[in-house]
């Protein structure tokens, strides 16, 4: 029997040997490997690793820059910063949030509402973020939180500078407000743009000048140790302060104007018409913006938002009016370019008006009727037969043609947000409505009723234009903008618009004239405010009627909507002005007397007549503390 081996010693020895040189092999690779790893990681990327490594020790914190002041043509501040204290909470540096808030207990005022607000900031914002716990620390609660610092680990004190409005609710919907910048407004298209910001402006100049008086974001890199505490400041790119704002509005006349409309609802707009220059815009009732630059209480908002007057709306932009009889004027132009209009031909008004071979009556607002009248005597009187007549033999279109000439159913372009279109039943409108149109809805446009609605700033705008000669201005609520730095101002340059079409060499001079007997003439609606006045108005009164009191109607009558349009002097216009009083009934009583009182604060100083030892009212001086 043959003699076989049990192990093969040489083929072991190879086999081994192939192994070991495979390991040898594998391990240089694996070392040539790691060492040209450690080449691209220390040579290649060398510079990106050191931007990284010292991004985990220095962190750049924005420094917000001074928002712009707000000041009225008189130099009165309107809008204002001062520096308070704010507590913030880093919430992936706090170990125990329930521990640290119950440190801060006892150092700062904490109500539920602060805790509930916190709280859903902490949901809004990421864990790396700084979450304001309280916005407005007073000098003590602001010296305990400092002295205690050092052991309420991740909460943090920082100065900032707050807006405040000094006078209130003064001018609020011209001015408008901040608030604090929303999650979608940090994560939306712009948020590189308000990186660093902590508010924006909402509405008016705030918002529609928040590029100028924001200003330019600053920074500092400051040294962090391993616990994330700041070490040392190293470098320091300071912000630059936002530019200031003038406005045309005076603040002095805003009070006399929002005092005689006493919170109700109502709109006053006051314009020069050679420059468009915004000299006061009211809209009532008004608030006080102030609550809503920290976050306003959801109560108090609500109360707010459900009050049937409305304060958060903008009458003077958004507020759509019937414009009653103060539209005639308008329709009397269109008329006076016509070759077949007469305006010295009378028109017999017996108090009623109806259409051919029709038995339904428009009724004149005098039931027993004015008689025999011209042009003149119907816009004196505001004879709603006469124009029924007018608007009857023009027709829809050439009236609504007329309208959009003086900038009705269009935008003014007044560096405000969110202005209204109005209504005017141009051909579009009346084919999109997709319903016929009446003979009957002409006469009622006429007179300024049916599907005609207005904005005060249109109506203001509008009868500029009359007093401007037919050049319609642009309205501007900020007169310029002052650097801080430099002390430049830039003043904002007037924009006219084409001028309106006249073919009749003197008809907008005899259009004046009628007007002028409005408050001049012996029959003129608003004659009530013609005493003692040292200079000539022209003017139109004018009524909406919102509610029929028809007999058997059992639902809540609402007075008429008073109106009231004038410019002054005739000779030489400086101010334009309408006012709207809603549900105050006859635009004669109740507008024009407001109107009166803002033309002789512009025009003579005073609001009354007075003796001549009587020194002048003092100018609103504003607080600069709040």
């Amino acid at each position: 029997m043959p003699h076989i081996p049990l192990k093969n010693d040489s083929q072991e020895i190879a086999l081994f040997e192939t192994r070991a040189l495979t390991g040898v092999v594998i391990g240089i690779l694996l070392v040539l490997g790691l060492l040209a790893r450690l080449s691209y990681l220390q040579v290649v990327k060398h510079s990106y690793y050191t931007t990284l490594a010292q991004d985990n020790r220095i962190s750049p914190i924005p420094i917000t820059p001074a928002r712009g002041l707000i000041l009225d043509r008189n130099g009165v501040v309107l809008a204002d910063d001062f520096p308070v204290f704010t507590l913030q909470v880093i919430p992936d540096r706090v170990p125990n949030m329930q521990r640290l808030l119950h440190k801060l207990k006892p150092l700062v005022a904490l109500n539920k509402q602060d805790l509930r607000d916190f709280k859903r900031r902490l949901a809004q914002h990421k864990p790396f973020q700084s979450v304001t716990l309280r916005a407005h620390l007073s000098e003590a609660e602001a010296a305990r939180v400092a002295v205690n610092l050092t052991r309420l680990k991740g909460a943090m004190l920082h100065a900032r500078l707050r807006r405040y409005y000094p006078l209130g609710g003064l001018a609020v919907d011209a001015i408008g407000y901040v608030s604090r910048i929303t999650q979608s407004e940090e994560e939306g298209q712009k948020a590189a743009r308000y990186f660093g910001y902590h508010h924006m402006g909402q509405i008016g100049v705030e918002r529609s000048y928040q590029k100028e008086l924001m200003g330019r974001i600053g920074f500092k890199d400051v040294e962090m140790d391993a616990q994330g505490r700041a070490v040392r400041v190293l470098k320091r790119i300071l912000p630059h302060a936002g530019k200031n704002l003038y406005l045309n509005i005076d603040a002095q006349m805003q009070a006399i104007g929002e005092q005689m409309l006493a919170n109700r609802p109502g709109a006053v707009v006051a314009l020069d018409p050679r420059t468009g220059a915004v000299l006061s815009l009211i809209s009532s009732p008004i608030y006080d913006p102030n609550p809503f630059v920290n976050g306003i209480r959801e109560k108090a908002y609500r109360a707010l938002a459900t009050n049937p007057n409305g304060p958060l709306d903008n009458r003077v932009l958004n507020g759509l009016y019937p414009p009653g009889s103060t539209i005639k004027p308008f329709y009397a132009y269109a008329a006076l370019q016509t070759h077949w209009f007469h305006p010295k031909k009378h028109v017999m008004c017996p108090g009623y008006y109806h259409l051919p071979h029709s038995t339904h009556l428009f009724h004149c607002w005098k039931p027993l009727g004015m008689g025999r009248v011209d042009l003149k005597e119907a816009i004196e009187q505001s004879c709603d037969v006469y124009f029924y007549r007018l608007a009857f033999k023009q027709g829809i279109d050439r009236m609504t043609r007329y309208l959009t000439y003086f900038g009705f159913g269009h935008r003014t372009g007044i560096d405000l947000p969110g202005e209204y279109r109005g209504l005017v039943p141009t051909k579009a409108w009346i084919k999109a409505s997709g319903r016929p149109w009446y003979p009957g809805q002409t006469i009622i446009t006429g007179i300024g009723q049916g599907p005609l609605l207005v904005t005060p700033l249109q109506l203001a705008d509008a009868v500029a234009a009359i007093a401007n000669h037919g050049i319609r201005m642009r309205p501007e609520v900020v007169r310029g903008t002052l650097n801080p730095v430099t002390h430049r101002v830039r003043y904002i340059k007037p924009h006219a618009f084409p001028a309106i079409p006249r073919r009749r060499k003197n008809s907008l001079r005899r259009l004046i004239a009628d007007m002028e007997q409005v408050v001049e003439g012996p029959h003129g609606t608003a004659r009530g405010i013609a005493f003692g006045l040292p200079y000539k108005v022209a003017g139109k009164t004018g009524t909406a009627q919102l509610w029929s009191a028809a007999p058997g109607f059992n639902g809540r009558h609402l007075r008429s909507d008073a109106l009231f349009m004038a410019f002054a002097p005739v000779t030489h216009p400086r101010i334009a002005i309408a006012v709207i009083v809603e549900h105050a009934g006859f635009g004669a009583l109740a507008a024009a007397p407001i109107a009166r009182a803002l033309m002789n604060f512009y025009l003579l100083g005073h609001v009354h007549a007075r003796p001549q030892n009587q020194s002048r009212p003092q100018t609103v001086a504003a607080r600069t503390t709040p």
